[in-house]
Formats: structure tokens, sequence, C-alpha cells
């Protein structure tokens, strides 16, 4: 019966593979298609992030069973599942940052170099480490080196000094209740105008791909243009009761702040419940705005 059970997840999970990618070229058809209402837009952001948070939710459960009682082996022998209770948060920074500089170079054919600091407050002799989901980590840093390194390289290029790119500097600080990680950039920041914008879904200031789904797609493959990497990575970050915030500086640069319980027992869960204010927000409707000009 276990074994049956455990098959039975596993299909789910390959079944909802491509979920993501599905929802998000729909979305960009009904964007699209011109007919999204203000109040429409705002409602659909809403359902996104409680539905994509559910997902990791599920996700997350599914792929702890299987790692436990089926036959799938953990990336390391001291991982409890899909859960690593000494994730070392420099290692897996690093590997985010090499992974996303191949990306970079193989699109660019150049990328910053990495300027990486540690403060552990509590331990300051030890290495950081918390109880984590390694591959949430990796992807919330992937992403953010990602932005990092596209803004870096094309800001350089837009002034002419390619051959001398800013570094990406990357502050890891421990504290008593938080674990910070700061990424910074001088990738020419992002405008006020914008900056309201960056997390919301199908939202990008690079040129949008063709599809989400085109199978004949050749070349280098996009570093951006799909407006879901920050959304879904605030996602991973919130999903542990932590968060992700961006400060931006328009004309010199960027800071990427996410931050994570350093306590595993106050890293609980947040998830959306389905109550009556969720159901008034899916059926308001507000066709004018109240101020005299829009943030």
């Amino acid at each position: 019966m276990l074994y049956r059970f455990t098959e039975i997840l596993q299909n789910i999970r390959k079944r909802h593979t491509n979920v993501v990618e599905t929802l998000a070229q729909g979305y960009m058809e009904f964007s699209d298609s011109g007919k999204v209402r203000e109040y429409e837009e705002s409602q659909i952001q809403y359902f996104l992030n409680r539905f994509y948070l559910s997902r990791i939710s599920i996700r997350l459960l599914i792929y702890q069973h299987t790692m436990c009682f089926g036959d799938e082996v953990p990336e390391h022998p001291t991982h409890l599942g899909f859960v690593d209770p000494h994730c070392y948060v420099e290692d897996r920074i690093k590997e985010a940052f090499e992974n996303a500089q191949f990306l970079c170079e193989g699109y660019y054919l150049t990328s910053p170099s990495l300027e990486l600091r540690c403060i552990n407050a509590i331990n300051p002799d030890e290495p950081i480490c918390v109880a984590y989901v390694p591959s949430h980590l990796y992807h919330i840093m992937f992403e953010l080196f990602k932005n990092s390194m596209r803004a870096t390289v094309e800001s350089a290029e837009n002034k002419k000094s390619s051959n001398t790119l800013s570094p990406i500097t990357v502050d890891i600080i421990k504290a008593k209740e938080d674990l910070t990680i700061r990424i910074s950039d001088r990738g020419g920041g992002i405008p006020r105008s914008k900056a309201d914008k960056i997390f919301r879904y199908m939202y990008s200031t690079a040129p949008r791909p063709v599809s989400l789904t085109d199978s004949q797609h050749s070349g280098p493959v996009p570093l951006a243009g799909f407006g879901y990497g920050l959304p879904i990575s605030r996602l991973y970050a919130r999903y542990f009761n932590g968060d992700m915030e961006i400060h931006s500086i328009d004309g010199y640069g960027t800071d990427a702040y996410v931050y994570f319980q350093a306590v595993e027992d106050q890293a609980s869960e947040w998830l959306p419940i389905c109550n009556r204010a969720a159901y008034e927000y899916y059926t308001s409707r507000r066709y004018q705005s109240d101020w005299t000009k829009k943030k």
C-alpha cells in the first residue's frame, strides 16, 4: 500500500511538472488579447501568488515523502529527505553564482565576478548554516544572480565599458533571529516608475521571448524576459516565513535583500487560506482610482 501511494505521488508530480510554463503561456495570451481590466489584473496577480505558493507546498510534501519512503535518494546522505538540517549557505550561493555565470557568458560572452562576505554574529568562527531546503535557496539565488548579471553587462555595454564590469557583491549575515543575504550590483538600477511592478507576473524589463513553450527556438537560452523569476523567488523566500525585498537607485544599481528565519522552530509555513476575505477580493470590482495619480 505504501509503495502504491508513493508511486501515485511520483506520477502526480511528473504530470504537473510544466504547470508553471503552461499557466504562464495562458496568462500571456490572455494579457495580449487586451481584454484584461485593471481590477482583473490585480485579481489575477492575487490568484497566482496563492496558487504558486500552494504548489510549492504540495511539491515539497511530495518530494519529502518520495525521498523518505520511495526509491529516490536524497542529494546528500545527511539530508532528511528534501531538507538539509545543516545547509551551508555560502556553498549554495557559490553554486548558484557559477551556474548563472555560465549562462551569462554563453549569452553575453562575458560576466561579472563575485565578491562574497560572511558575518556570523552568533558564532563568528563557524560557517553560516541553517536548516533549509537547498533547492529553494538555490532557486532564489540563481534568479537574483541572473538579473544582476544581465543588468551589469547591459549597463556596461551602454556605457561602452564592457571590459571593466563591476563585481556583484554578496553579504551573508546570520544574527539571533534572521539570516539575511544582500546581493548588490551596479547595473544601472530601476526607476521608481517601474520598481513597484517587478514582482508582477509577466512583467519584465527584458524583451519577451516569442513563446514559453516554443520547442523550435534555437540559439542561446534567454537570460530573462518571462517575468516569473522574481515573484516565484519571493514566494520561495516567504514559504518558510522569510521574505524578499528589492531596493534600487536609478542610474546606479540595485540591492536585493533575502530574509530567512535563523531559528528553525520559527520557520513555519506561510500558506494561503480560503475565507471570506479571499472571496471578497476575488469578487470586488474597483473601476476607478481614488488618487490623482497612479503610483
